[in-house]
């Protein structure tokens, strides 16, 4: 009897314990931001093929020369890609240098995708393997990262750029510059 008492109390004990857990991780705020590995990081060495023949390739030198930019990851085939495309437009009629690289797809592809969309690109190098899109942590598409002038990447930012996101990219490629 005396053993079924301890055996209650404990039960009792550990279902508190674990409801106190609970509650206290749903009393936290949620965190959605995505903490990249990268941010800090340089930029691996690469040098990509031109994905159109309108455009020169990409190569990590190019984002070490001095002049701070944004890197889009895209491919013509993602949904997403083509719905972020205005706001990409909004930031290079602000000034943003926008370079890219175009995951798994073929150049005739990317070609249409650009006469639909419009194309914001100064460079655009071709990853047909996902090589350099993984090796800078990127999980997908679209992803855009601030490169500073060293090559440096100082922000990431994963998923299709919205209006609201334009202000914070300008701003985050503005300190990339200082």
């Amino acid at each position: 009897m005396k053993r079924l008492r301890y055996t209650l109390w404990f039960v009792v004990g550990l279902a508190a314990a674990l409801f106190g857990l609970f509650a206290y991780q749903l009393s936290q705020p949620k965190d959605e931001f995505v903490h990249s590995a990268m941010v800090g990081q340089p930029m691996p060495a690469f040098d990509l093929p031109p994905a159109v023949e309108s455009r020169p390739g990409l190569s990590s030198a190019d984002l070490a020369d001095g002049t701070p930019r944004l890197l889009n990851i895209f491919a013509s085939w993602c949904i997403p890609c083509a719905a972020e495309a205005p706001q990409l437009e909004a930031l290079e009629r602000a000034g943003a240098n926008i370079v890219a690289v175009a995951i798994r797809d073929r150049p005739e592809d990317v070609n249409r995708f650009l006469a639909i969309y419009g194309n914001p690109f100064t460079r655009i190098g071709s990853d047909d393997i996902s090589e350099v899109q993984l090796s800078i942590g990127s999980s997908g598409v679209p992803e855009t990262f601030v490169i500073d002038g060293n090559g440096v990447i100082t922000y990431q930012h994963i998923g299709d750029i919205r209006e609201e996101h334009v202000p914070i990219l300008l701003e985050e490629l503005r300190k990339a510059g200082s």
